[in-house]
């Protein structure tokens, strides 16, 4: 692992994204291009922004297991190091994306499926239906993405510890809702500082907003990758 901060290029603007890449990449193991880039740009605009760094494709596919395999393999000529679908799409369609992927062989994308996302609360997820709180329920997703085949989940902070417990090191945990202590939340209901989720047991942790909002984002990401050295 070269390190284990993905910044997360959340704008939809090629130039800037261009150049927040450039900016950040020498500071982290990878960087993160979204659904709002990735459907503005498509292929060509993801080439031009990830410019050799390493990226962690964070489209969270969710459909019918025939069309997410589809999707899968349409992506894997960008030769993204990480991709994401939701665990809730059930174990078939998990299975079909880490079968899919397995085709590029040594050089697949990993494969993470979503469990709860950070901007849920028990409250939040009691209003769709689920009741039992955010972390029985990522515990419920995370045993079947994993039993289907996916490399890693991308969990809140708060649920690391539960599913170290659970599946030991094996599966790859990539962590959102990171924030610097005081920082505002925004939407983000779930989180934790760097140097929390990384001693709790995290692989890799995304930051976007206090790296990409920065006055000066290369100075931010480096320190906050010093800060979990």
């Amino acid at each position: 692992m070269t390190g284990r901060l993905i910044a997360a290029i959340d704008t939809p603007e090629l130039p800037h994204a261009r150049d927040l890449v450039r900016e950040v990449a020498p500071h982290c193991g990878l960087v993160k291009l979204g659904l709002e880039f990735f459907l503005r740009h498509g292929p060509g605009g993801y080439r031009d922004a990830a410019h050799g760094a390493d990226v962690f494709l964070d489209l969270k596919l969710h459909d019918i297991p025939n069309t997410v395999a589809g999707a899968v393999r349409s992506i894997l000529p960008l030769a993204p190091r990480l991709m994401t679908v939701h665990a809730g799409g059930g174990a078939k369609m998990v299975a079909a994306a880490a079968e899919a992927a397995a085709t590029a062989g040594e050089a697949r994308p990993k494969i993470l499926a979503v469990t709860v996302l950070t901007s849920f609360d028990a409250a939040g997820l009691a209003e769709t239906g689920v009741s039992g709180g955010t972390s029985q329920q990522v515990l419920r997703l995370a045993r079947l993405a994993l039993g289907a085949g996916a490399d890693g989940l991308v969990c809140s902070a708060h649920e690391i510890a539960v599913l170290r417990d659970a599946f030991g090191e094996r599966p790859l945990l990539v962590v959102p809702g990171i924030r610097p202590a005081g920082a505002a939340l925004g939407d983000q209901a779930r989180v934790m500082t760097a140097e929390q989720a990384v001693e709790a047991g995290a692989d890799y942790i995304v930051v976007g907003r206090p790296i990409t909002g920065a006055a000066n984002p290369g100075v931010a990401a480096a320190a906050i990758a010093a800060s979990i050295a």
